[in-house]
């Protein structure tokens, strides 16, 4: 394992950035999102959690898929993408990590979205221990351990030092180009760190959450459950939860006529809203109880039944802290988890 003291990152960010683009945690109108590093950035490594997850990076909230120009009956397409640069994600949490994987199973399942995996390819991804975990957190639930997060390059930090410890080929090939930085050492204190924070974790409001209800084979049970009204009743369509989430992969495609010619791009849509998957006879969800149901069907029942008992939530906490309603997936849970409903 290595160690870099507190004050010696910004010449980290710098070796990194000087040879690929650097992604981290950037403070900016009071505000904390992934951003590329620049030297007069505001990194945030200490803010637990971004307001946007970092999926931005990989499943852009709005991209250009493709340009047409017309001429008569004439279509010529034009291929907009360009070769993905490689690049560092840095400081990314145990549950957004785990949401990548909710992710790859959509996007890289067939047929493959190659502009996702473009992105995927590209990215050296550098994760960041939780040491700090809030009252809306509960990753636990959905098996992450937040204090060991995975990644290419897993980091701790406390009040003195950021350990580093590579663990595929990517994060070794990343080490080699900063090692000169480090000094070895930071074991034990990593090991304090995880203990406590664990400790923490165990008594989180939320981390003992009971999902054993939701299983595919009690889909229609749960489905025709008269409690759904009264669940969805507050829910103002905002779309809220679903921009924060780091899981959520709904998008719309469109395309958009200009003087020199036609653009089509995808941006990120919700299920919350009463004009998703429109169609000629108009949507299939009618009412916000529908659309609200479905969020939450899909999160723990469907979503499971077809990615091998792997839920579509990862705990975060962000649908917690920003639904005005708090109809977040937490309250679902407890309500329809905790007891029967006839």
């Amino acid at each position: 394992m290595l160690k870099i003291a507190k004050e010696k990152l910004g010449g980290l960010y710098g070796e990194i950035s000087a040879s690929m683009p650097l992604w981290l945690p950037v403070k900016k109108a009071g505000e904390v999102n992934y951003a590329p590093y620049k030297e007069d950035a505001e990194v945030s490594l200490e803010t637990l959690k971004t307001v946007k997850s970092p999926k931005d990076l990989f499943f852009p909230q709005s991209e250009e898929m493709m340009r047409f120009k017309t001429e008569g009956k004439n279509i010529e397409i034009i291929d907009v993408r360009t070769e993905k640069q490689p690049f560092v994600l840095f400081g990314v949490k145990g549950c957004d990590f785990r949401a990548f994987d909710v992710l790859d199973n959509v996007f890289l399942d067939e047929p493959v979205d190659t502009y996702y995996k473009e992105r995927r390819e590209a990215a050296t991804v550098v994760t960041l221990a939780c040491s700090r975990p809030e009252e809306s957190c509960f990753c636990k639930v959905f098996g992450i351990d937040a204090t060991a997060p995975g990644g290419d390059v897993t980091t701790w930090l406390d009040e003195k030092y950021l350990y580093w410890q590579p663990n595929t080929r990517k994060g070794e090939a990343l080490t080699e180009k900063v090692k000169g930085l480090f000094e070895e050492g930071g074991e034990s204190e990593v090991e304090a760190q995880r203990e406590k924070t664990k400790e923490i974790v165990d008594k989180l409001p939320f981390s003992a959450l009971n999902l054993s209800r939701f299983k595919p084979e009690n889909l229609n049970e749960l489905f025709d459950l008269p409690v759904w009204q009264s669940l969805s009743e507050a829910c103002l369509g905002c779309g809220a939860c679903t921009f924060v989430c780091p899981t959520c992969q709904c998008f719309d495609i469109r395309d958009f006529r200009t003087n020199d010619g036609i653009i089509r791009f995808r941006c990120w849509d919700s299920c919350m809203y009463s004009d998703f998957t429109q169609m000629a006879a108009a949507n299939s969800r009618t009412t916000q109880m529908q659309r609200y149901r479905q969020r939450f069907m899909h999160k723990l029942v469907y979503y499971p039944a077809r990615y091998n008992g792997v839920y579509s939530c990862v705990g975060c906490g962000r649908c917690v802290n920003k639904c005005p309603q708090h109809l977040n997936i937490v309250k679902v849970v407890k309500t329809i988890g905790g007891e029967k409903h006839d």
